[in-house]
């Protein structure tokens, strides 16, 4: 297939952003022939392989000079690099997590593995290529890496045309041919990294992953598949994957049915939707948004069997913003944890929507920051580890007295080499019905429900 050129330099060899920029937005013109389309939909594929290629160089320099400078500052050499990932996710707008694995396929390529970095230079070789072969020679010395990338990519039509498995299968192929022992090694090492997490899905669904070691995984994938196929043997109407799922469920809870699992959970929601058939969505703790009609058969199944522990949320009717609570421990105790889970709701950090699993203080407590619902944020675990690095500075913004919607809290995260992104915590549900409009029935309901 032939390529459309494309000017990622100049005649100079100097990379030129605003001529890029020109030549992308002329890719898309009328009167383009079908074969021409074709070419340019392959031109934009190198294209992106080759600004993978540039990013990669761009973040192991900003590394080395991150280091350089935290040298200079006295920082100790094990804590020298923190906070470079997380600088890199921001500025390719993903999360910490992503950033760091970024960082570190950037440092492999640019050290360990040139000839496929080179390919992506070629633009042959896609970031997402390049990653599969490089988490298949992890466990590889950097004499042996180096050997699969020589095989593998020193001539960029050797993997020309296989797909994602035949890549990852040549690869471990070649690397237990190099050094067996280092990949039985390794197989038994990542048993200690078994793990279940769970996910949102569309439709309301969750969907729950269990990373377990081979054979494990196989026999609770049989056991459920023998068990249901014996219940459809003897007439059970469900398919087979809902009696696997069900019984999933009832085997790891203990209860008698997939339905009667008593679960606790933070949902928030407006009293509209509660009571009075509002449409707002509520918010369910580590899923997201879901329809009011299911909120509200949620809240009433669990008050029927006695399983609901709803708590009163004052919340401003203008803004949508929570009452601020305030406590003069170091720590967050457990209310004031509380609020800023149901707050925030994920992660602060922009582009990560991790669950919160630390409360931090954006004004560092050392320093005077007070345990407040202003000075507090709802962080995963890395955001948090990240905000300590040298250089990083976190500050609330104050509310705007003539826009309305500032009111909502902010944080401005300030970078160490003075870049700025800003959190805003999302929208909850605003408070809408009147006590005086509703029913006597209407009313019964609100108290049984909301009883505290």
């Amino acid at each position: 297939m032939s390529r459309t050129p494309h000017p990622l330099v100049d005649g100079t060899g100097v990379p030129g952003a605003d001529r890029v920029a020109s030549w992308a937005a002329g890719l898309v013109e009328p009167g383009l022939s079908d074969a021409e389309r074709v070419d340019r939909i392959r031109a934009c594929e190198d294209l992106k392989a080759q600004l993978c290629a540039a990013q990669a160089r761009l973040s192991v320099d900003l590394d080395v000079s991150q280091c350089e400078e935290q040298t200079h500052r006295g920082v100790p050499a094990d804590q020298r690099g923190r906070g470079v990932a997380g600088q890199v996710a921001l500025a390719r707008r993903e999360s910490p997590h992503r950033g760091g694995t970024h960082l570190g396929l950037a440092k492999v390529l640019v050290h360990e593995m040139p000839h496929a970095l080179a390919a992506m230079e070629a633009g042959v070789l896609s970031e997402w290529r390049a990653t599969l072969v490089a988490r298949e020679t992890a466990c590889l010395s950097r004499e042996d890496r180096a050997a699969v990338d020589t095989r593998l990519f020193a001539d960029p039509a050797t993997a020309e045309g296989w797909g994602d498995r035949r890549l990852v299968a040549e690869a471990k192929k070649i690397g237990y041919t190099l050094d067996p022992r280092a990949v039985v090694d390794r197989a038994r090492r990542e048993v200690s990294e078994r793990r279940v997490s769970v996910r949102p899905v569309p439709e309301t669904m969750s969907q729950v992953t269990a990373l377990l070691p081979a054979a494990q995984g196989i026999a609770v994938w049989a056991c459920l598949g023998a068990h249901a196929d014996r219940l459809r043997a003897q007439g059970d109407p469900r398919t087979r994957g809902q009696i696997m799922a069900d019984t999933l469920v009832v085997r790891v809870t203990g209860q008698d049915t997939a339905e009667a699992v008593p679960v606790a959970v933070n949902m928030t929601l407006s009293d509209q939707t509660l009571i009075a058939g509002g449409t707002d969505p509520a918010w369910l703790g580590g899923h997201g948004p879901i329809p009011a009609a299911l909120a509200r058969e949620l809240t009433a199944t669990a008050t029927e069997q006695a399983l609901a522990t709803l708590r009163k949320l004052y919340v401003s009717p203008t803004t949508g913003q929570l009452t601020a609570l305030e406590s003069v421990a170091r720590t967050f105790p457990a209310g004031l944890g509380l609020f800023l889970d149901l707050r925030d709701q994920s992660c602060r950090t922009p582009w990560c929507d991790a669950p919160v699993r630390h409360h931090d203080h954006i004004e560092d407590w050392a320093v005077g920051g007070p345990t407040t619902g202003i000075n507090g944020q709802g962080l995963c675990e890395q955001c948090n580890h990240t905000k300590q690095a040298p250089g990083w500075t976190t500050t609330t913004d104050p509310p705007d007295p003539f826009d309305a919607g500032s009111s909502r809290h902010r944080v401005t995260t300030t970078t160490p080499t003075g870049h700025q992104v800003t959190s805003t915590a999302p929208d909850l549900p605003r408070p809408a019905v009147q006590i005086h409009t509703l029913t006597r029935r209407e009313k019964r309901l609100l108290e049984l429900v909301l009883a505290v």
